[in-house]
């Protein structure tokens, strides 16, 4: 019955899909997790990333503008990376990579090599206590008007999470995907 709830979400919680999705990413062979708190526990997205094997987890230090560099460089190498900025406010460090190099690839470069990447980042929880303003920030729409080969998704609702991440690893229109999920939902929803 728990195998028939989690391929509907019936009753699925936000936190449990997440964890799923992230389980259906690691079984793929061309899938690669990058970036802080990956390996090592440090976030909330630790926790989903338990069940994904150690060979497929690149920790890296405090360094988001090389670790989207180094995730366009993977893809180039056709893996999908799943490269993980906690907070959006994190993310911005690597608006050069993401604006200029991965946004603008396949008008760069052609549509022999479109790279596939998979962005995954949150707006930090605030509840039960605010971690100041410049942890919750959502540049979603500022993100999206920007870009042209990239698709902004907001997993506001816990049935949106495993159908999303599915169309981000699937999807063959060359666009990328950031992901953008809700600290206060890994408890609340």
């Amino acid at each position: 019955m728990l195998e028939l709830a989690k391929e509907y979400n019936f009753n699925m919680k936000y936190f449990d899909e997440l964890k799923r999705s992230m389980e259906y990413l690691g079984k793929k062979k061309d899938t690669i997790f990058i970036g802080q708190a990956v390996e090592v526990a440090g976030t909330a997205m630790s926790n989903t990333l338990t069940g994904i094997s150690k060979n497929k987890l690149i920790e890296l230090p405090v360094a988001e503008e090389m670790q989207m560099g180094i995730s366009l460089g993977l893809a180039m190498e056709k893996n999908i990376p799943i490269s993980i900025f906690p907070r959006w406010n994190f993310l911005l460090y690597s608006i050069n990579q993401l604006i200029n190099h991965i946004d603008k690839f396949k008008v760069m470069a052609g549509t022999e090599l479109i790279p596939k990447i998979i962005i995954r980042t949150g707006i930090g929880s605030q509840r039960p206590l605010h971690p100041q303003f410049q942890h919750v920030g959502d540049f979603s729409e500022a993100i999206q008007k920007m870009c042209t080969t990239i698709e902004v998704i907001k997993l506001e609702e816990p049935k949106q999470i495993f159908e999303s991440y599915k169309k981000a690893y699937e999807r063959k229109d060359g666009f990328n995907t950031i992901l953008v999920e809700y600290g206060d939902f890994y408890n609340e929803k």
